[in-house]
């Protein structure tokens, strides 16, 4: 019998702040944990990669969480059970209202974010409408026709343009050759734009080239930017711990190593217990900040990673049971490409995601400020003052991305003390060696 390829492809840029409904429901409250499992769950998986890693969890997940609509039988229990989505009883009217508040986050003044997901389904074929209903309701996914079967080439380049367009061109060519052919069905996209603006800028006469230690024995030059600010802090005897603020309400946390080569150590111990008792220990203060200006960007296929978190199956046929989309057995997932690019200058930052896959028929406060001096491997994040709305991880030799939410506004009010406030929830998470990607 004659198979059929199924591609994902997901996309992410550091995205702005989200403001949640009050009426949030459980089901969304639940997705959103379940969403920073998965992103700690890939980060583990992919900190073993070299070099940066910078990734966008909730731009996989939401490529994946398409897919899994038409997944059933093992293969559905296989990715239910890797994405988390074990306690979300309306998984697809979740993922929903996600996305409407983060695109409603994308009107505050400070922030430009933007979501799209979009299908490419091969002409004629005869995918189920309830499958179909479910891409253009919750996810608001345009369906495209495309000519698999005898141009599939020009398919490739047509989605490749689709990507750079929602991207503002951060993120280009995200199917290489050779991705897409005749026996591919379905190709489904997710892509994330962000760009957020710094509460207090960066003066740029303040940054200089100095030291940047890779490891205890090498270093290389690098722009660090330097103002004192008030800012969320804490320390303890491993690590220092700040939060940046963005405008709309989004913040950047740095978890910064005591030692140079502490990274790995702090990876490590990365969990989600762990991120919010430090934002529970944060107090409001002056912190003398030395941030690197940075560029990274990360590309991942990601097959053989899902399939050793637990969901082989999707990927091979005829294992794969994917027949909510067609009602056949035909249907594997070929490819699940990954692709991010994230800057960070004195303005603020800007960040871009995509996620594709491919389905395819075949076989406290001090006198002295304290000086958070990240020179250094470090992990960040960059969380909402309200809604977690897309993780992204990075690693500067090393820093990490990503976005939690939070219930209010009122949450960011510095005159609150931030171990009042509510645990935020994560969308992007990034990790990234610095070396080659200082500006």
């Amino acid at each position: 019998m004659k198979t059929c390829q199924i591609t994902i492809a997901f996309l992410t840029v550091p995205v702005a702040a989200c403001f949640a409904s009050e009426a949030q429901s459980e089901q969304t409250e639940a997705l959103a944990e379940g969403n920073k499992a998965f992103a700690l769950d890939l980060f583990r998986q992919l900190k073993a990669n070299s070099g940066n890693v910078f990734f966008s969890p909730y731009s996989i997940s939401t490529a994946l969480a398409l897919t899994y609509a038409g997944a059933r039988g093992e293969t559905e229990k296989q990715m239910r059970d890797v994405l988390h989505f074990t306690n979300v009883q309306e998984v697809h009217s979740a993922f929903g209202v996600l996305q409407r508040d983060l695109l409603e986050a994308g009107k505050q003044e400070g922030i430009e974010l933007s979501i799209a997901n979009a299908l490419w389904a091969e002409q004629g074929y005869p995918f189920l409408p309830a499958f179909l209903r479910t891409a253009t309701g919750p996810y608001q996914a345009n369906i495209n026709q495309a000519d698999f079967k005898t141009a599939p080439d020009a398919a490739r380049n047509q989605i490749n343009a689709w990507v750079a367009q929602q991207t503002r061109d951060k993120i280009q060519n995200i199917l290489p050759p050779g991705t897409v052919d005749e026996n591919t069905r379905l190709v489904l996209v997710n892509a994330i734009y962000f760009k957020g603006l710094w509460s207090i800028p960066y003066d740029k006469t303040r940054t200089s080239n100095q030291p940047f230690h890779l490891s205890s024995t090498n270093q290389v030059n690098a722009a660090l930017m330097h103002q004192t600010e008030t800012a969320g802090y804490m320390e303890n005897s491993d690590f220092q711990a700040v939060e940046l603020l963005y405008k709309a309400g989004l913040d950047m946390v740095i978890f910064l190593p005591r030692t140079i080569n502490g990274r790995g150590k702090l990876e490590n111990n990365l969990t989600l217990a762990l991120l919010s008792a430090t934002l529970r220990q944060m107090s409001w203060q002056k912190v003398e900040v030395f941030l690197p200006r940075f560029k990274l960007e990360s590309t991942f296929k990601l097959n053989n990673t899902l399939a050793k978190m637990g969901m082989p199956d999707a990927f091979i046929w005829p294992k794969a049971d994917f027949s909510g989309m067609d009602g056949s057995s035909d249907l594997y997932i070929s490819g699940v490409y990954h692709k991010s690019w994230c800057e960070v200058t004195e303005e603020g930052t800007e960040a871009a995601a995509a996620t594709v896959g491919n389905v395819t028929v075949g076989v406290g406060a001090v006198e002295l400020p304290p000086i958070f001096r990240a020179d250094h491997p470090f992990v960040f994040f960059i969380l909402d003052g309200i809604h977690v709305v897309t993780p992204k991880v990075r690693r500067q030799s090393e820093a990490a991305t990503a976005l939690w939410k939070r219930d209010t506004p009122s949450q960011r009010d510095p005159a609150l003390s931030i171990s009042e406030r509510p645990s935020p929830r994560a969308i992007h998470f990034g990790v990234r060696e610095l070396a080659p990607a200082f500006e």
